[in-house]
């Protein structure tokens, strides 16, 4: 897993990720086409209106909630206004056969062009031209009623209100749905990017912690030697010796800052750890542990060599702990494999496991096993490689030099998937 940093966003509308937005958009589009294809038949043939005149202020409606999306003041002007004009050529109607000033497939293009407003924009545009549709038609309704009977234009706009203000409530409540779920899951990956940071942090403190003791140990044994000369060998100058006593003074002052740094480090609730570090030769004992739990280890130790850095050590005994973990963790019926080769230039280790049902269930969870282990082998100028098999188990090389840069380990297969 990497270490990101991003600043704190708004939570993207679902509406505007690539995937929900293309298809939605296509849905939209396929639905305006086809009111538009019912809408003016209707208007020509039952309405008796000129076709120019159809085609015209039907293409303006039924354009009007693909145009929403992106232009959403221009889409609602277009569409008031082809919902006032399209009432206006009265002609003989039959009395009062046909819905007037709204047809159904009129209604259902202000249906859709409010609840597209409602969804992507807010619910203020969607209202604001929601009423101005219906107050116009209704101004129409006045102004015309010697050519339509006013009290079915009437009972045709408390129907078409009724009907659309339903749409447009419930298209309110499924955009505020959206917006929380939205919301809820930019929360959500926002508390795992922390999670994760923190979880990034606690490791390279547990690091910086064995790292202060290794070399508080070093420098406590400069310390001694420094300020014990004078005494172990005689006949020394008196330069020599003030060099000696510097060199102890400087130490100690050293030994005196890497405390603090380690005091910065540690929190509350990680006590002082008094027991000593682990290495090389403590993998035996973690192997036999792990046995006695029922883990199938099948371990080729070479002898741990007499002088090996002491950072070398620790990270080696952890890198083995944390791959055994692993392997436990995610393939727990499988058979491990570890050997651990040692040189003159590295020490060099390898722990693979087979597969298991459980592991071919599912990839494991990420996490920062891997992470830690190349971090603790950078320290040190060594290199780890992790990855799946071919037949489904999983590698952990690690190369840690005990003098210099070494050649890096073969990298295990990467194809996916983290442990």
């Amino acid at each position: 897993m990497r270490d990101t940093s991003s600043p704190v966003s708004a939570p993207p509308r679902p509406w505007r990720r690539p995937n929900v937005r293309t298809a939605a958009f296509g849905a939209l589009a396929l639905t305006a086409v086809a009111l538009f294809s019912v809408l003016v038949p209707v208007l020509i043939t039952l309405y008796r209106q000129p076709a120019a005149f159809a085609f015209l202020c039907g293409s303006l409606a039924c354009a009007a909630p693909v145009l929403a999306v992106r232009f959403p003041r221009w889409a609602t002007a277009l569409f008031v206004t082809s919902a006032i004009a399209l009432p206006l050529p009265v002609a003989e109607l039959g009395g009062e056969e046909w819905p007037w000033p709204w047809s159904v497939p009129a209604m259902l293009a202000l249906i859709l062009f409010v609840g597209v407003l409602a969804i992507v924009h807010g619910w203020r545009l969607a209202v604001v031209a929601w009423i101005l549709s219906i107050a116009g038609t209704l101004a129409v309704a006045f102004t015309l009623s010697g050519a339509y009977p006013l009290v079915a234009a009437i009972v045709n706009l408390v129907i078409v209100t009724s009907v659309s203000g339903a749409a447009l409530l419930v298209a309110v409540l499924v955009a505020s749905r959206l917006r929380v779920g939205a919301e809820l899951t930019r929360e959500r990956e926002l508390a795992a990017l922390e999670q994760s940071r923190r979880l990034l942090v606690e490791e390279r403190t547990r690091i910086a912690r064995e790292l202060h003791d290794v070399v508080a140990h070093g420098m406590s044994l400069i310390q001694v030697q420094a300020s014990t000369a004078r005494y172990r060998v005689p006949g020394l100058p008196d330069a020599a010796i003030h060099e000696f006593d510097d060199i102890a003074r400087t130490a100690r002052e050293g030994l005196t800052e890497m405390r603090r740094l380690l005091g910065v480090l540690r929190t509350d609730d990680q006590p002082q750890e008094l027991a000593p570090q682990q290495g090389l030769r403590d993998i035996p004992d973690l192997v036999q542990a792990l046995r006695r739990a029922g883990a199938d280890i099948e371990a080729s130790l070479a002898p741990a060599p007499d002088a090996v850095p002491a950072a070398v050590d620790v990270a080696a005994f952890r890198i083995v702990q944390e791959a055994l973990s692993n392997a436990v963790r995610h393939a727990p019926h499988s058979r491990i494999e570890l050997t651990l080769e040692t040189d003159a230039a590295a020490v060099r280790l390898h722990v693979r496991n087979g597969s298991s049902g459980e592991a071919e269930r599912g990839a494991p969870e990420r996490g920062h096993g891997l992470l830690g282990m190349r971090e603790r082998a950078a320290l040190v100028g060594g290199t780890v490689s992790a990855g799946p098999d071919a037949d489904g188990g999983w590698t952990v090389r690690a190369v840690l030099p005990l003098t210099g840069p070494v050649p890096a380990a073969p990298p295990a297969r990467i194809d996916g998937g983290s442990q």
